[in-house]
């Protein structure tokens, strides 16, 4: 094991190895002699050598494709002076929250007319119309990304109601697997839609959709969504869907 300055203040381990202690050990020595930042390098398929960055206290940063010397992916991992020891709570759960898998959240709200047609945005980025709706902020509960995006890109102020279903999604087109909470957002004049004053960056078109709008404009699972939606009783209460149909087992 070695450790580099490779810049003023920040050290690189190399060659770190798997063995924690030993990795923790020279971490720390290397702090108190002044560093602000110890980081490493490592590839991103050897869980042992991760495992042992992380009981030393290093976070995980991030992935650099590519840059192995055989192709592959390292990881970036980091401790700076001021990090709680890695065995203390805050510092167990800092290093672990990194580490962690990512999942993907989205809110979508569920706007009717009388006619029971679906208000569905047209998109500049998409082929397929959507329910209005968007990505879960970090710290934000997925009812008010609902109300958020609606309000940013739709320009209404329009409250939503219960969960109505909570649906996982498989990978799709180019974007990994996500989970999908969508609400009920009421009943509401057609004429609503002369109100809206839609963000043109992002939303192209809003549209009353009914059945044969639905099958011809949306992505299947939209489609088994909005049929199951269709056919709910109301207030039957939340239901969960996998890749847009009831779970089966």
């Amino acid at each position: 094991m070695r450790i580099d300055e490779i810049a003023p203040g920040v050290a690189q381990v190399v060659d770190g190895g798997a063995d924690p202690q030993a990795l923790r050990v020279a971490v720390e020595q290397t702090l108190a002699r002044g560093s602000r930042r110890v980081e490493t390098r490592v590839a991103a398929g050897d869980p042992a050598a991760r495992r042992a960055a992380a009981r030393a206290g290093l976070r995980l940063e991030g992935l650099l494709r590519g840059a192995a010397p055989d192709g592959g992916d390292v990881a970036l991992m980091a401790r700076l002076a001021g990090d709680p020891a890695p065995d203390s709570r805050d510092g167990f759960s800092a290093v672990l929250n990194t580490t962690l898998p990512l999942k993907r959240n989205i809110a979508q709200a569920l706007v009717r007319d009388p006619a029971g047609r679906v208000l569905l945005c047209e998109t500049t980025y998409k082929r397929e119309w959507d329910l209005p709706g968007g990505v879960v902020d970090p710290g934000e509960p997925p009812s008010r990304t609902a109300e958020r995006e609606i309000e940013e890109e739709l320009g209404l102020t329009l409250p939503v109601g219960e969960l109505a279903t909570v649906a996982w999604l498989p990978p799709y087109l180019g974007w990994a697997d996500a989970t999908l909470f969508v609400f009920d957002a009421g009943v509401h004049d057609p004429a609503v839609v002369e109100r809206m004053v839609l963000q043109p960056h992002e939303i192209r078109a809003v549209h009353w959709a009914g059945p044969d709008a639905i099958a011809a404009r949306t992505a299947p699972y939209v489609q088994e969504l909005l049929a199951h939606l269709a056919a709910r009783e109301p207030r039957s209460g939340t239901t969960y869907l996998v890749d847009g149909r009831p779970r089966t087992t």
